[in-house]
């Protein structure tokens, strides 16, 4: 049991699986945020559906301090999980620096490292386990090294600066691409951006997915170009649609990730994936008088 309640970290880091951000304007001390994240997937085999799958997540995010060199922030979970289930996560609570250009930065980088081996010791694992795939009611990997939450955490950055016909990059997508306004919100403004997959960047991806199973299925190392080389005759092609809306002071809420991906086999099937990720970040109201 305690070994499967440590999975959940692993799962929902890797749920939450870094481009630089301006820090947040307007944050003061004592804020808290409540950042949600839904991912929905479905998968067709020659237009029959084939596959379906879907998982929700949330984190609270507490100011503690803003200064010259950034804001301060800690991440945690929701407080009404149970002591039970927080104990085997070495992940959280995690302190981090948004620096005003930059990426996140780890700032109890100690302190993880030491949750991170009473984690092992409970979980009966040794730091050979670090890095390899397992399976028991899901696939995880057993993550050891703390910048890895920092990582995870960048994935659910929203972007400080939005404007009408500015660049953005994309991972996977063929960009940058032109972001533009669309103001049919009633309480904000909508910015959209869309663009082609990059192939040989989602080819990639099926390869260390290939990877990742052969781990858990044989035991045994796959290459990556052995990996590759087997997705090589496939035909891949599709689209990355990013909506962001913003809230009355101009700030992202939310963003809406959808992608559709087209596989043609070299046998002449065809498969379409269509993944749409949310993240959204909603300030949680101070108690009256505070």
């Amino acid at each position: 049991m305690l070994r499967l309640v440590a999975v959940t970290a692993a799962l929902l880091l890797q749920a939450f699986a870094a481009r630089a951000q301006e820090a947040r304007p307007g944050a003061q001390a004592g804020d808290v945020y409540e950042i949600r994240r839904e991912s929905v997937s479905s998968e067709t085999t020659n237009g029959e559906s084939s596959a379906s799958s879907s998982s929700r997540n949330m984190l609270m995010e507490r100011v503690i301090a803003v200064h010259d060199s950034g804001v301060e922030l800690e991440f945690d979970l929701p407080q009404d999980v149970s002591a039970e289930d927080r104990a085997p996560i070495w992940q959280f609570p995690v302190r981090v620096l948004r620096p005003p250009q930059g990426p996140l930065q780890l700032l109890n980088g100690p302190e993880l490292e030491a949750r991170v081996e009473r984690w092992l010791t409970a979980a009966e694992l040794t730091r050979a386990a670090c890095g390899h795939w397992y399976f028991t009611w899901n696939a995880f990997q057993v993550e050891c090294d703390p910048q890895s939450v920092v990582q995870a955490l960048a994935k659910l950055e929203l972007p400080g600066d939005l404007r009408d016909g500015a660049p953005y990059q994309e991972a996977g997508g063929r960009g940058p691409a032109v972001m533009r306004r669309e103001p049919r919100a009633p309480d904000g403004t909508v910015f959209v951006v869309e663009m082609d997959i990059d192939p040989e960047a989602a080819r990639r991806e099926r390869a260390q997915a290939d990877i990742v199973v052969a781990e858990i299925m044989t035991r045994e190392s796959l290459s990556l170009e052995a990996a590759l080389q087997a997705r090589s005759a496939e035909r891949l092609s599709g689209t990355i649609r990013i909506t962001f809306e913003t809230d009355a002071g101009g700030r992202a809420r939310r963003r809406t990730k959808v992608t559709e991906l087209a596989i043609e086999g070299p046998n002449g099937t065809r498969e379409t994936q269509t993944v749409t990720e949310t993240v959204e970040r909603r300030l949680v109201p101070r108690p009256a008088g505070s």
